[in-house]
Parts: structure tokens; sequence; C-alpha cells
């Protein structure tokens, strides 16, 4: 009774060998043919009989050419990964054998292979209806990545042109942003292993991660995170308020007592910008592993990825306006070595100065150089001055060149990157100018001196009207603080020149004004993504709080109104080490600077009513 009812053996076997069949196939006899594409497509299919089929498929891997690829497709699609160690093995030997004996399948092999490097998805059916389509979070995942690069690596070892044919499969199958944070965070992870194995890929796979970071930083505007946080903070604290009239006094305690941070503390708010923090984590981790080595600084493996990286940063940072996060893979690995900092400045200085560049490119490299030297703490005083003897001499050239000539006169178009190298020096000026001091102050007046910014300020191009001017303000401060250059008669010039223009709208008229007529913005502007900023946050230099003496120079007004696109923690006054939020005296800024409202193209137009 027993025998009767269990159900057959799934080791039968029917239609003869292998070579048989695909014999007969060729004849013209597909039956067998038929049987054996069922008995390999059988969900239900054992071990023991991949095993054999296996074992027989390596042998006839002679027979398996181009017409038989609906046949090597099948083959293809058995769930091999999640099996016993027999089958796996069998089947990475299997692969090896197809690929070198029939290069015709590489690709089908490489688009199985790369399609698991993403955690598998389930879904929950109820009533014909799917509810559910999430990750598997299966115990053994991180097992089968590894298997899957096994059998990638085997594959390249047969057929060494792989990489070249697998490039665009990894292109191909890269995850669209809005998937799973689990599926993009797995598929990041494991294009970057590949890079280990295969280093001719390196530069290719790096382009790849870092152009699709950029898509998802462009997507998720500053202003955006920071007003989904304060939404977040604001029903949190709503909840909170009503537990804690659910709960008695002796709950609370006990509460109190065990204090558990919640996971939805390190989270992001804004679901892009979850994604975008958990990459550029993996990509810090990245760059920290390739370049260490035993915990030591591997300085050949350092050199390698920065030139890398500096290539990718060319091609897809620099071009692209405003982005906010992804830029800091150079401000991290610059950090490594100070020969990395000082070739990453010296390459931007030659960007800033080649006039066969475009002068949108000379323009963010100048403000990539004002807002590196301002913001990095690991670049010392003696590099800021080397930085700023150069750029102030090649404004002093540039004034030579231009003061008597014919385009002696202010004009963006004609001149940014002269502006945005004044902008780049100014801002400098004021995050480092104790630093610049500190010590001997007779020798830093004198070197401050030496730069005669009275020249520049005063010279016919009148840079103090196109520079941000919250920037201008702060300069203006700091340099008749010092009596360096007194800048308030030329600004109170520039405000009188300005010509405003009137729209009417459904509000009533306003007039508008143009605060940044450079586009600029700063690239190293802090960093807020809650986790990936614990890389960043110990060597970037936040703004300092202003002493009541800094706070009585900028008493003086430059203008009504600024751009919300002046955003910095330094525009505002704020002082991240304490919290405290130092009031700037009325008039010198609004207390409204906020971060880029827009990641691509201009900024927000500013309109402030024009003083009669």
């Amino acid at each position: 009774d027993e025998f009767i009812s269990s159900p057959p053996r799934k080791t039968v076997r029917f239609g003869g060998t292998l070579t048989e069949i695909l014999l007969k196939y060729e004849k013209g006899d597909t039956t067998d043919f038929e049987l054996l594409k069922h008995q390999l497509s059988d969900p239900d299919i054992k071990d023991a009989q991949i095993i054999n089929w296996l074992h027989e498929f390596r042998a006839s891997v002679a027979y398996l050419t181009k017409e038989l690829e609906q046949l090597v497709s099948i083959l293809l699609k058995l769930p091999w990964l999640r099996r016993s160690r027999e089958v796996v093995e069998e089947y990475l030997g299997f692969l090896g054998n197809l690929v070198s004996a029939q290069t015709v399948h590489l690709r089908p092999c490489l688009r199985m292979i790369v399609s698991q490097f993403v955690p598998p998805r389930i879904t929950i059916r109820e009533d014909d209806v799917d509810i559910s389509d999430s990750d598997d979070d299966d115990e053994n995942i991180s097992e089968n990545f590894d298997t899957c690069h096994r059998a990638l690596q085997t594959v390249a070892r047969y057929v060494p042109s792989t990489p070249q044919f697998l490039m665009p499969i990894l292109v191909e199958f890269f995850p669209f942003i809005n998937k799973s944070e689990r599926t993009l965070e797995c598929y990041v992870h494991n294009l970057l292993r590949v890079t280990v194995y295969l280093p001719t890929l390196r530069l290719q796979i790096l382009e790849l991660i870092i152009e699709k970071l950029l898509k998802l930083d462009v997507s998720t505007p500053q202003q955006d995170i920071e007003d989904a946080e304060e939404t977040a903070n604001n029903c949190a604290s709503e909840e909170k308020s009503t537990e804690e009239g659910l709960f008695d006094m002796e709950e609370d305690e006990d509460r109190k007592g065990n204090k558990v941070v919640s996971p939805s503390v390190e989270r992001m708010a804004h679901p892009l910008a979850e994604r975008l923090d958990i990459l550029m984590t993996i990509l810090f981790s990245y760059i920290k592993d390739v370049c260490h080595v035993d915990g030591k600084l591997d300085i050949s493996n350092t050199k390698d990825l920065y030139r890398d990286l500096v290539s990718v940063f060319d091609k897809l940072i620099l071009p692209t306006h405003a982005s906010c996060h992804v830029q800091y893979f150079m401000f991290y690995i610059c950090s490594f070595k100070l020969g990395l900092a000082e070739a990453f400045l010296d390459h931007l200085w030659k960007k800033l100065q080649d006039p066969n560049n475009p002068s949108v490119i000379r323009q963010t490299a100048g403000s990539y150089i004002g807002s590196f030297l301002a913001r990095a703490k690991f670049i010392p005083i003696v590099t800021v001055k080397a930085c700023l003897d150069l750029l102030v001499n090649w404004l002093h050239k540039y004034i030579d060149n231009q003061d008597t000539g014919a385009n002696a006169y202010c004009d963006v178009a004609l001149h940014g990157p002269f502006y945005s190298t004044c902008q780049a020096v100014f801002y400098t000026l004021i995050f480092r100018h104790k630093q610049l001091l500190d010590g001997n102050l007779r020798k830093g007046l004198s070197y401050l001196q030496s730069l005669n910014f009275e020249r520049i300020v005063m010279c016919q191009l009148n840079p103090l009207k196109i520079c941000i001017p919250s920037v201008v303000n702060l300069f203006a401060a700091i340099t008749r603080k010092y009596q360096l250059v007194f800048c308030y008669t030329i600004i109170e010039r520039n405000n009188r020149q300005f010509i405003p223009v009137v729209r009417s709208g459904t509000g009533g008229d306003l007039v508008q004004t143009c605060t940044n007529p450079l586009d600029s913005f700063f690239p190293f502007d802090p960093y807020i993504l809650k986790r990936s900023k614990k890389t960043i946050d110990p060597m970037y230099q936040f703004w300092e709080e202003l002493s009541a003496e800094d706070l009585e120079n900028l008493k003086k007004p430059i203008k009504k109104g600024t751009s919300e696109d002046e955003d910095d923690d330094f525009l505002k006054g704020e002082t991240p080490q304490n919290d405290g939020v130092v009031e700037i005296a009325p008039n010198s800024y609004e207390s409204n600077t906020r971060s880029p409202v827009s990641s691509i193209g201009s900024p927000a137009d500013c309109y402030v009513p024009y003083p009669l």
C-alpha cells in the first residue's frame, strides 16, 4: 500500500542518453527533445536529477550550438544557486565547459549571472491579487552572491574577452532608482566586487555607479531633504506626546531607564535621500578598503584609485550644476594623504586657468577650489597660503590684461572665471583668516596685505557686484576689521546701480533682483545624509560661532534680501558643534537663506522690494 501511494521518484529518466536525444533532434525527431525540455523545466526537479543532467551536458557541449539556444536558455534558468553544494559545483563546471566550447552562449551566461546580483523577489498573493512584492530575506543571500562571483570568475578565466561583453549587461541590469534600498544596495555592492577581480572594468563601473548616484542626488534637492526631515520630526513629536498619555508614570520610568535608539533615527525621511545615503556609505567603504591593506594606506592602490576617481569627476561631476553629496568621494579620498589633496587642487587649478576650457567648467573649478580650501580640515594653512598666492597672482595678471582694454567693465559673460576665482578667494579668507593670523599677527597681516585685495576690489571689473552678497558681506567685515581694504563704499555704489526689473503678477507688482549672477554654488556645503556623514564630519570644517566683535563688524548692510541659493551654515550663523544660532546684525542678510532650491539649472530668482 505504501509503495502504491508514494509518488514516483524524480530520478526517472526518459528518452535515452543526451547524445542520442540531440542526434535524433538533428534528424527531425523532436519527441524525446521536447520530453527533455519538459523534465529540465520541472519546478520540482531534484538535486540528483540536475547533477545527472549536468554531467551529461558537460560531456556533450560540442552539440550545444546556436541552433540549440532554446535548450541552453532552459539550462541557464535551472534553480542552481539555492541547491546543494554538489549541484553548485557541477553547474560551475558546466558553465566553464559551455563558454569555452561555445562562446556564442557567453552573453546569455553573463546575463544569467548578473541577474542574480539582486535579492530574489517574493510575491504574496491573496485571492488572485498580488498584495506584496518585496525582497526575500534569504539568510544565504551573501553565500549566493559569493557563488555568483565564482561563476563570473570561472567564465572570465575561460573567455578573456568577458569584460567587454559584461559591461553593457551591467549597465542594462542596473536597477531603477525607485527600486527598494536593499535591491540597489546589493547590486552596487556586487558591481564594486567585480572591480576586484576584473580591474580593467573599474573605471567604467565607477562611472556607472556615480552616474546613477548623481541622478539620485539631483532628484533630491537639499531643501526637499530638510523639509522631509522637519516633517518627520514634527510627526514623531506629535506621536510621542500622544503616547505619553497612554502610559502611567512607572512605565515611563522603565522606558527612560532602558533607552533604545530607534533604527528610524538613522533613516532619512526622504525616500530617495535614504537610497543615496546607503549607496554613498557603500562607496566610502569601498574607497577605504581599496586604499588600505591590513589597516595601512597602500600608496600604489590609492594613487590608481585616485586617477580613476578624478577621471569620473571630470566627466560627470564637474559638468553637473549644484549636486549636493556625490562629489564628496573626492573629498574623502583626498583626506588619506596631503599629496592627494594637493594633486586635486592642482588639477582644479589647471582647469580654472586653461582658456581652452568652457567658461562654465572654469567657473565650477573655481567654486570647487574655494569650497575645498575652506572646508577640508586636513589641508594645512601652508597649502592654503600657497593656493591663495596662485589664485591672487592670477587675478592680478588678469586685471593687468583687462583693465586698459575694451572689455574692462563688469560683465559675467566676459569674465566669469575671474569672478569665480574672486569668490573662491573671498570664501577661503572668510573661513581661514583666523588661522592665517594665528601665532604671529604682524606676520599674518603682512601676508594678507601683500595679496593687495584693494586692487582686486577697486578694479574696473568690480567683483563685489557679481559675487554672492553674503560672501561679499563677510569679506568686507573681515577686511575692514584688519584694515586690509574698505569695501562698503563700492558696495553702496553697486546697490545704487542695480537696475530692478518690475514684473506684474496676481499678488501685485514685484521687483526682481538677481543676487547670484554667477549662478555659483559651494560644492562642499554641509553634508546632511545621516549614515554617510559620519565618514565626512571628522574631517569637515564647520562654520565657527562669530564673536561679539565680529558681529559688530557685520552691522553694515549690503543689500536687502538674498538669493535662496546662497546656502551655507556660515550664512545662517550656525554653529553645529553646540547647535547655537548666532543672530546676525539686522539687514546684513536675511535669515531665510536656504539650500539650492534645485540642483539642476539656474538658482531661483530673489524678489525684493526696491528701496525708493
